[in-house]
């Protein structure tokens, strides 16, 4: 076997590559900022002064500095990128425009797929970190029909709001988990009609296995989505037996 060194690559076998928000929070595993959340190797990118304010108020300025920073990622090998916000929907048609690997930058990428395997008179509910500013904008820069989604946030829950808006840096997980369920039932008392569950938030997948106890719904998260497109970059030699 002979390989050829990449020109400009400094380290090799980090097929995820991960664009981080300028963010103050501790990343547990689960969380699409923590390494060990993954079976395989990631490649993290700090977007700096892209933060969580900016994404919400839709301030598109960073445009720049976040293809930068993708294609800082590309040059150092990754087979695809994404990020670590369902809010990053912003950005996707420009930056996957801009790149030669793929580019899946939200969560919500998944909600078309999961439509399509629920059935046309149900929906997708949604936990949102702020759903009060996930508007058209957001949906149609991925291509998401926002009839055929319900929402509920967690920007009036008190423990995740201090964690996960207002950055304190603290993190008490059993209280997040709680509210997230809290919202959850809230979701589906309102939205009888939901028949699976999106988690936006890249901080949340750590309760998905909780929202999927309490519900006996599918739960969908950023990290079903980067392990499916991991799949799909890094294929697998099978071996079995007839």
């Amino acid at each position: 076997m002979i390989y050829k060194a990449r020109e400009g690559q400094k380290s090799y076998g980090e097929p995820i590559g991960i664009l981080l928000l300028d963010f103050h929070a501790p990343f547990i595993p689960g969380d699409v900022g923590n390494a060990t959340t993954y079976d395989y190797p990631v490649k993290f990118k700090l977007v700096e002064g892209l933060t969580f304010d900016r994404l919400l108020n839709k301030d598109k300025s960073a445009l720049d500095s976040l293809i930068k920073a993708a294609k800082e990622l590309e040059q150092q090998g990754v087979r695809a990128i994404t990020a670590d916000c369902g809010f990053f929907a912003l950005f996707q048609k420009e930056v996957a425009e801009a790149l030669d690997v793929p580019v899946f930058l939200s969560s919500l990428l998944q909600v078309p797929f999961i439509s399509s395997i629920i059935g046309k008179n149900s929906k997708v509910g949604i936990i949102s970190a702020v759903a009060s500013s996930l508007d058209e904008t957001f949906f149609d820069a991925v291509n998401v029909d926002s009839s055929s989604v319900a929402l509920k946030g967690l920007e009036d829950k008190e423990n995740f709001r201090k964690f996960g808006v207002e950055e304190t840096g603290i993190l008490d997980t059993e209280a997040v988990e709680q509210e997230v369920i809290s919202a959850v039932e809230d979701l589906l008392e309102e939205n009888p009609d939901v028949q699976a569950i999106l988690i936006e938030c890249s901080m949340l997948p750590p309760y998905g296995k909780a929202v999927q106890e309490a519900t006996g719904l599918p739960v969908f998260d950023f990290i079903t989505m980067i392990d499916h497109v991991f799949t799909a970059v890094v294929k697998k030699e099978y071996q079995g037996y007839l």
